[in-house]
């Protein structure tokens, strides 16, 4: 009180040295574990989103060989899931894509298996190169192919094995680093290696992607029942929209992965999409909130990232971070797909989008 009662209507007394006497108050108040929030207000309340995250691109045909090599230094069942971890260039040592996502290329070997585990992060599963491979999911066995977009829910028993002939490559992604920031991270091992199959491949596409719903089937549900959304029969949606001129001027011809029992995302964490650009499109600029991770699935092009531009062709994965301005560019039909938080901070409303 004796401190407060020496200044006149909140003003610090004359002629005193008010920085030293604020530095001399910071100090016996951060003995308490506090601190003056008028110091930092500007950093935690920023004019317009501010991100750790940093631009970047991995080519496939740059780290395909790191892959192989992983194979020949530690199994599948010894490593539990052989990943090598793309870590954004600014954020080193925290296993994380961008500041909400993690993602990795996982490797999994003829004749391997990925024991069966659950946990409290969503997984996605981007297929990339081999044929054959399985994903299981709360037993339902999928098979998969290039291109194919594979789910798996938070909590859901899933384990991974290749009864083909050739290496199976795949691009992992979760929201692991959201969900360790809510310190709300668990695993658990399944008692059996694999769990039991007893659906066939494609079974939860045929009973909710077709257009018709199974009687009492959980509307409510936040995430899609769709394990495995195929390449095959998403691609010429594509074309459709092409020939049909539904080609937006920043995207192109866009899909989203969606859960149809309430139109949703496909994920109430991430949120993917599959474009076509056409042959010399040359998308205007685009910037959200939400930081994106790309991945081509066809073609060849370029995105400028805030005055950059990035090359890229089949297999390459970049980053575009949150809010910063960007635009595609295709030198032959490409296909890009992308996923991001944006279902996050759209159930949270702070999602926004510069138009």
């Amino acid at each position: 009180m004796a401190g407060v009662a020496k200044r006149r209507n909140g003003q610090p007394p004359r002629g005193h040295n008010i920085q030293s006497a604020r530095d001399d108050f910071y100090t016996r108040i951060s003995a308490h574990d506090m601190a003056p929030l008028w110091e930092v207000l500007k950093k935690l309340v920023p004019k317009e989103p501010v991100t750790q995250c940093a631009p970047a691109i991995w080519r496939y045909k740059d780290v395909r060989s790191f892959v192989d090599e992983s194979g020949e230094l530690i199994t599948a069942k010894e490593a539990e899931r052989r990943v090598l971890v793309f870590e954004n260039p600014a954020m080193r040592g925290q296993s994380r894509i961008t500041n909400t996502l993690y993602a990795g290329l996982q490797l999994i070997l003829p004749g391997e298996v990925a024991v069966a585990h659950r946990h409290t992060a969503s997984a996605i599963r981007l297929v990339l190169e081999g044929e054959g491979a399985y994903t299981s999911v709360e037993g339902e066995r999928t098979l998969m192919s290039p291109g194919d977009f594979v789910i798996t829910p938070h909590w859901t028993w899933h384990d991974h094995g290749n009864a083909s002939k050739k290496p199976m490559i795949w691009l992992d992604v979760l929201d692991l680093p959201t969900v360790n920031f809510f310190e709300a991270a668990f695993m658990e091992h399944h008692d059996r290696p694999t769990q039991k199959a007893n659906r066939d491949s494609g079974d939860s596409l045929d009973r909710y992607g077709s257009g018709v719903l199974p009687d009492g089937a959980p509307m409510q549900m936040k995430r899609s029942p769709i394990i495995s959304y195929p390449y095959a029969r998403i691609r010429p949606i594509l074309d459709r929209m092409k020939k049909a001129g539904d080609v937006e001027r920043r995207h192109g011809a866009r899909v989203r992965y969606a859960n149809p029992l309430n139109g949703g995302w496909a994920t109430p964490t991430m949120g993917a999409h599959l474009a076509l650009l056409p042959k010399g499109f040359k998308g205007e600029n685009y910037r959200s909130t939400d930081g994106a991770v790309f991945v081509c699935l066809e073609g060849q092009g370029a995105t400028k990232i805030e005055g950059q531009s990035y090359d890229w062709s089949y297999g390459d994965v970049f980053i575009v971070p949150p809010w910063k301005p960007h635009a595609h560019q295709a030198s032959k039909e490409s296909v890009l797909f992308s996923i991001s938080d944006r279902p996050m901070q759209e159930s949270l409303g702070i999602w926004r989008e510069a138009i």
